[in-house]
């Protein structure tokens, strides 16, 4: 008895009921994206599968460019919970929605030139690229709502309330993946209806995130008025934060846009299997996501109140944990694997070369769980400098691998980049981890 206390304690049942709620929503998020490939997947022609990736790619690149307005809420809101500032937590928000709303609407506006640099980057083939722009003219008009969404789960993770977060993914993607089958399989819609169920879903979610904030608001008090929403001295801190973040966002998304790009050039039955083959990347990263969200939520906490005791505790459990759940998806990968790529197409030579490449992406949560799990800790800590720069390092030593791995004409040697970048940018944090412990700072960030 005293034996397993000792290695399953209070504290590790404290990570686990704030994490796994995450985990369970988390994993919703890829099996959307596994039924848009199936739907669009057992339809006549490869080059819809490539479509819906080369869309949901280039929406990846817009939208997680504010990826701040999710990553800053999150620690920027647990810091002030973490100092029991009502009004600071109200506010944060409210910046936060402010910037989502008004970056939605640019977005909208500045369609055309978005998407036209997109497929010039990209160079899809002819039939992958019509179909790409009929899925981009649709869906750009979730634009305000998909942003407004960061902003509602940033703050409801800050809040530690999982079970929130929870039935906010669940909701919006089941949402996703009923009238995802119903458009496609039952309207015949192909890409469209991938597209418009998107749409539809994504302003459900922001209802529904506004109604589950409402608990909170009232508990914590405080008044939305005088809450310096645009006070200087804050806003300069928050756009400080959010340049790192909009940085860093963009350079891990340059990755997988080099990855996809970069796949297209090996043609369409090669760009296919990556595309199914990444939704494997998708289960794991947002199963690892879990632990990484968790130690944000602790870390800030912790952060803010100045308690470096409590900082390394969720340091430490949140990644032990982490890397348990990381094998324990790769064990489910070699295992399932098969079966997974069959269900996410029928065209016979798209799963032939998935199974080919399918060992890289058994161990990508492996490779990748420093990277997910010190993200969180630094992003906690608003220690937002150095993760930047590590990201850019990362980034810049793959694009020089998966080049030669294009000029090589081998798509295991990208695949070889490809786990090698995510190892790299873990390692890298690692590294500069002793740089952030709150002992060694001169002022709360």
């Amino acid at each position: 008895m005293n034996r397993t206390r000792r290695w399953f304690g209070k504290g590790d049942r404290r990570v686990l009921s704030l994490t796994l709620p995450i985990i369970l929503s988390n994993a919703t998020v890829p099996l959307l994206g596994a039924v848009d490939t199936a739907v669009v997947g057992h339809l006549d022609s490869p080059h819809y599968i490539g479509a819906v990736a080369v869309g949901a790619l280039v929406f990846s690149y817009v939208f997680w460019s504010f990826g701040f307005l999710r990553m800053a809420t999150t620690g920027l809101a647990a810091q002030a919970h973490g100092r029991r500032d009502a009004n600071g937590v109200r506010a944060v928000f409210a910046r936060a929605a402010v910037i989502a709303l008004a970056a939605g609407l640019a977005v909208m506006a500045l369609q055309w030139p978005i998407i036209e640099l997109a497929m010039a980057l990209i160079s899809p083939t002819p039939a992958v690229e019509a179909a790409a722009r009929e899925y981009f003219n649709i869906r750009i008009w979730a634009s305000p709502a998909t942003l407004m969404q960061y902003c509602m789960l940033g703050w409801l993770l800050a809040m530690r309330d999982s079970r929130a977060v929870f039935i906010f993914q669940v909701v919006l993607n089941s949402i996703n993946i009923v009238l995802d089958i119903l458009f496609v399989q039952g309207f015949g819609w192909d890409v469209r209806g991938v597209a418009g169920a998107t749409v539809i879903a994504d302003y459900s979610g922001v209802v529904l995130g506004w109604f589950l904030m409402q608990k909170h608001l009232r508990r914590l008090g405080g008044t939305w008025r005088g809450i310096g929403i645009f006070d200087r001295v804050q806003l300069a801190r928050l756009m400080k934060i959010n340049g790192d973040i909009f940085v860093r966002t963009m350079a891990l998304t340059s990755a997988f846009a080099l990855f996809t790009s970069f796949s297209a050039r090996f043609g369409e039955v090669t760009l296919a299997a990556n595309a199914v083959l990444q939704n494997f990347l998708m289960f794991g990263s947002f199963a690892l996501d879990g632990f990484a969200h968790a130690a944000e939520t602790l870390v800030g906490q912790a952060y803010g109140a100045e308690k470096r005791k409590q900082f390394m505790w969720a340091v430490r459990k949140t990644t032990i944990w982490g890397i348990v759940s990381a094998i324990g998806m790769s064990i489910i990968f070699s295992l399932a694997g098969p079966w997974i790529i069959d269900a996410l197409t029928s065209i016979p030579e798209v799963r032939a070369a998935s199974y080919e490449y399918l060992l890289w992406a058994v161990v990508l949560p492996i490779a990748g769980v420093l990277g997910f799990q010190f993200d969180g800790v630094f992003l906690g800590a608003m220690q937002t400098k150095h993760w930047r720069n590590m990201m850019l390092l990362s980034v810049a030593i793959f694009a020089g691998f998966a080049w030669g791995a294009v000029v090589m004409d081998s798509n295991h040697l990208l695949w070889a980049a490809f786990n090698g970048f995510f190892l790299l940018r873990g390692l890298t944090l690692v590294v500069l981890f002793p740089t952030i412990i709150p002992d060694r700072r001169t002022a709360v960030a």
